[in-house]
C-alpha cells in the first residue's frame, strides 16, 4: 500500500518540515496492523517526494481468533496492497501533525498553499472513475485515473475496481491529507474497525472546512459511517446546523450596509449588475452567492430573463430569499422561471454549468486566497457561463466613508479588499487563463482621486 506526495515548491525539501519527517533518513513506525515506513525517493531543492508505505500483516490481523474452521478470506485478500481505512489510520498516527495543519519550525508554511501531487498506487473504488471525479474534482483537484484489468492476460474478464490515482492541486498539505483521510475509505466503502459515535466526531473534525457544502456530502457521510442510519442522521444534522450564518454574521452584514447606506450603494450596485446582465443578452442567469435574494427580485421583475437560479451555501439565507420572493404564492408561469439551490462556490457543480450569464455580487472578498483559486476554476473553467458580472469593493474609496476607521474593511468577514490596480491585475490574469476578455466599469459616485466605491468586471468568453 503506497502513497506518495510530491511538491515543486522551492526549496522543495521544506516538505519535511510539514511532515515532521527528515528527508535525509527513512523512518518506520509500528502500527497495530503492521509497519508504516516513511522515506523520500527524491529530495532536492527543486523537487521532493515523500512516500508512505504500509506493510500490512493480514495473518496478524486474525491471529488469536477462536475457532478451528476460520475462513481463508482474512488471510488471502487485497488489504495489504490497496489503499483503505488502514491508510487513514496510518495518516492519523504517522502524519498526525501534518494532518492537524501544524509545523513547529515553519508555522506560516503550514498555512501556505503549495503545488502538490499525490499518487495512490492502488485505490479500490466502488463506483468507478465517475465517483472518483465526483469526490475529488469539486475540491479543486486535477485527477488522473488509470483503471487496472482483472487480469491483463485475459482481457475478456474486463476491468477491476482498482485504480492508480494521481491528484494535483495547489493547496495546503493539511487539506490534502484531510481529504484523503476521509475519502479513501469512502471510495473503498469499507472499514477494518468498529464504527461508533467517535467516528462522527472524527468525520466532522476532518471535514470541518469542506464537507458541509460538498455536492456528495450525503454519500460521503453514509459510506464513512458504514451505512449506520443513526450515526448518519446525527452527522448530517450537525453539518446542516453548522453551515448557516449565526446572529453575529447577520450583525456584520448590517454593519457593512450601514457604512454604504449614505450613498445607497447597494441599490446602485444591483442596478448596475442587472443592466450589465441585460446588455449581455442573457436569458438564463445564475446568481452565485445570492444571499437573501435582492438581485433575484430585480431579475424576476425583468421579463428579459427566462430562467433564474440563485445559489448560496446558507440554508437560512435561501429560506429568507424564498419568503421575500414569495415563491410559494407566485403564479405558475413566474414560479417556473426561478429556482433556489443550496451549494458552495468552492466545488464543481453540474447544476450551474452552461448558463448564459453568472452574477457574483460582493462575494469574492469573503474568500480566503487559497479558496479564491478554487472558485476561479469552479466558475470560469467548469461552470463557464458566456458572461460573468462580478463586483467587489474598491479599498481606496474607504477613506471617503466617515464611519469607517482608517485601514478597516467594510465587513469584518472580508478576507481582503482590493485597490483598483489589484482588481485589474486579478481579473486580467483570470480572463487570460480561462479564455475570457474583461472590461471594467465603476459603480457608485466616482471620486476623481480614489475612483468609485464598487469595482465591476464584466467577463465575456473570447470568440477567438
Amino acid at each position: 500500500m503506497l502513497l506518495t506526495i510530491t511538491t515543486t515548491h522551492q526549496p522543495a525539501t521544506d516538505l519535511g518540515y510539514l511532515l515532521h519527517k527528515n528527508p535525509a533518513r527513512a523512518q518506520s513506525v509500528a502500527l497495530s496492523f503492521g509497519q508504516a515506513h516513511v522515506f523520500y525517493p527524491e529530495a532536492t531543492t527543486a523537487r521532493c517526494t515523500a512516500a508512505l508505505l504500509l506493510d500490512v500483516d493480514p495473518v496478524g490481523l486474525v491471529r488469536g481468533r477462536k475457532g478451528a474452521d476460520a475462513p481463508l478470506e482474512p488471510y488471502v485478500n487485497d488489504r495489504p496492497y490497496v489503499a483503505s481505512s488502514f491508510l487513514s489510520v496510518a495518516i492519523g498516527q504517522v502524519l498526525g501533525t501534518a494532518l492537524g495543519g501544524r509545523s513547529r519550525e515553519r508555522p506560516e508554511f503550514a498555512d501556505t498553499p503549495i503545488p502538490l501531487v499525490a499518487r495512490i498506487a492502488a485505490l479500490p473504488c466502488r463506483g468507478g472513475e465517475d465517483l472518483l471525479r465526483r469526490l475529488f474534482e469539486p475540491l479543486g483537484y486535477e485527477l488522473e485515473a488509470a483503471q487496472h484489468a482483472l487480469d491483463p492476460r485475459f482481457p475478456a474478464w474486463g476491468e477491476s475496481r482498482y485504480f492508480t490515482v494521481t491528484l494535483r492541486a495547489t493547496t495546503r498539505l493539511a487539506d490534502l491529507l484531510r481529504h484523503l483521510y476521509v475519502l479513501v475509505p469512502v471510495l473503498d466503502d469499507a472499514k477494518h474497525y468498529f464504527v461508533g459515535d467517535d467516528e462522527v466526531e472524527k468525520l466532522l473534525r476532518r471535514g470541518e472546512e469542506w464537507l458541509a457544502a460538498h455536492p456528495e456530502r450525503d454519500l460521503i457521510v453514509r459510506r464513512y459511517l458504514r451505512h449506520q442510519r443513526g450515526l448518519t442522521r446525527d452527522a448530517l444534522a450537525r453539518l446542516t446546523a453548522e453551515e448557516d450564518p449565526d446572529a453575529a454574521a447577520e450583525a456584520r452584514d448590517a454593519e457593512e450596509h450601514e457604512v454604504e447606506e449614505r450613498i445607497r450603494l447597494n441599490d446602485q450596485r444591483l442596478g448596475a449588475v442587472t443592466a450589465a446582465l441585460r446588455a449581455s443578452g442573457a436569458r438564463r442567469v445564475v446568481d452565485l452567492g445570492c444571499g437573501e435574494g435582492q438581485l433575484l427580485r430585480l431579475l424576476l421583475a425583468d421579463s428579459a430573463f427566462h430562467e433564474i437560479v440563485g445559489l448560496d451555501v446558507s440554508h437560512r439565507s435561501l429560506e429568507v430569499a424564498r419568503d421575500r420572493l414569495r415563491l410559494d404564492s407566485l403564479p405558475p408561469h413566474q414560479k417556473r422561471r426561478i429556482r433556489l439551490i443550496h451549494g458552495s462556490l468552492m466545488y464543481r457543480d453540474a447544476r450551474i454549468a452552461g448558463y448564459d450569464a453568472a452574477a457574483v455580487v460582493e462575494v469574492i472578498e469573503h474568500l480566503d486566497p487559497p479558496r479564491l483559486k478554487a472558485f476561479e476554476r469552479v466558475l470560469f473553467e467548469f461552470a463557464r457561463p458566456r458572461t460573468v458580472v462580478l463586483t467587489t469593493p474598491n479599498r481606496e474609496y474607504n477613506a471617503r466613508f466617515e464611519t469607517l476607521a482608517g485601514g478597516a474593511f467594510r465587513h469584518r468577514d472580508h478576507r481582503f479588499e482590493w485597490t483598483r490596480a489589484e482588481f485589474r491585475d486579478w481579473a486580467e490574469r483570470v480572463a487570460e487563463r480561462f479564455g475570457y476578455v474583461v472590461r471594467f466599469l465603476p459603480v457608485g459616485p466616482e471620486d476623481p482621486e480614489l475612483g468609485a466605491p464598487t469595482q465591476m468586471g464584466v467577463f465575456d468568453l473570447s470568440r477567438g
